[in-house]
């Protein structure tokens, strides 16, 4: 299988389309494929992109070009919220194999396989069509390589570590408004504050360095992982990273910093494995993260809302959604 994965990625838009391609490309890669990535977006996706092959150059807005890139491949991943449907239709006429990922509807798409992995996904009126296969819900939801085994996490008697994360770039600058808040009310717990390559206000979360503050800039998968068994909580935007906190089993409170998080974190709450603060500009967010964290200091609340998470996601729809299609490889 010789795979080629379409995407974007930046400071702008954030990192959760390439995260989420990555762990199918490592699936291929274990399974005997090759694949190449090509990211609209700026050098903030190295990191992410780190040990892959790549090229990062607009293949939207030169994708006649892009096309000619297309011979050779036998499947296409497609992860895009600015790609229009005739690249989409190109696409399924050009390509023997071809799979969409998608999050909310976003287009009538064409022939081909779609995936949604998302907690909600069956639950949306996706149209039965004929040619359009769909893999739908956690069962296919694509995790890092690193979170395909997790070992059993340990839950203290009290609450002693917060992980603090708001992706890759921290779009709305959230991550000194919590560090402040819970400095404020609970100057003794331990935060664990990711910086990632895309955050415009590092300086401003360096000046709130203590004793207790303890940033990490550009952690890779593994490192996530290690930082969320060391958690007891998170305090999460409500994309990508919500699905490998659930994974780990870290009880975690969420917050919607994009429309397209809203659904994941209402049916995270619905299902009792995380709480939902809000939108992020809600007047009463930080309260509300504040009364969370109260709540979450009761240990048999933690390991009852970390030990049904595990239950929900075992981290293998990479290699779930690669089998499928390795055994529904069109012919030539």
């Amino acid at each position: 299988m010789k795979a080629l994965f379409l995407t974007e990625g930046s400071s702008q838009v954030g990192f959760g389309h390439a995260t989420r391609c990555l762990s199918l490309y490592q699936a291929v890669e274990l399974l005997g494929g090759s694949s190449l990535f090509i990211v609209k977006g700026d050098k903030s996706i190295e990191n992410v992109l780190k040990g892959t092959k790549y090229q990062i150059f607009d293949w939207i807005s030169g994708w006649k070009g892009t096309k000619e890139l297309l011979k050779g491949f036998d499947l296409v991943v497609l992860d895009s919220y600015l790609a229009d449907r005739d690249i989409y239709e190109d696409i399924s006429r050009l390509i023997r194999t071809k799979l969409y990922i998608d999050d909310y509807l976003r287009l009538e798409y064409p022939p081909g396989i779609l995936l949604n992995g998302n907690i909600y996904a069956k639950d949306l009126p996706y149209p039965k069509k004929q040619g359009l296969v769909y893999l739908l819900g956690l069962e296919y939801l694509p995790l890092r390589r690193a979170f395909w085994s997790v070992k059993p996490k340990y839950y203290r008697k009290n609450l002693k570590k917060v992980l603090i994360t708001f992706g890759g770039d921290d779009l709305r600058n959230m991550t000194p408004k919590v560090i402040k808040a819970l400095q404020e009310v609970y100057p003794s717990l331990e935060l664990l504050v990711v910086v990632g390559g895309g955050f415009k206000g590092v300086e401003e979360i360096e000046r709130l360095r203590n004793s207790n503050l303890r940033l990490f800039y550009k952690v890779d998968g593994e490192g996530m992982k290690s930082l969320m068994l060391d958690a007891d909580i998170a305090i999460s935007a409500g994309g990508q990273t919500t699905y490998e906190l659930t994974r780990v089993g870290v009880p975690s409170i969420l917050v919607a910093v994009a429309e397209n998080q809203l659904l994941n974190c209402l049916s995270s709450q619905k299902k009792g494995i995380a709480l939902y603060a809000g939108w992020w500009q809600d007047d009463k967010l930080l309260e509300k993260i504040i009364h969370y964290v109260e709540l979450l200091r009761d240990k048999g609340t933690r390991e009852r809302m970390g030990k049904l998470s595990r239950k929900t996601l075992d981290g293998k729809g990479a290699l779930r959604v690669v089998e499928f299609l390795k055994k529904n490889i069109s012919p030539q």
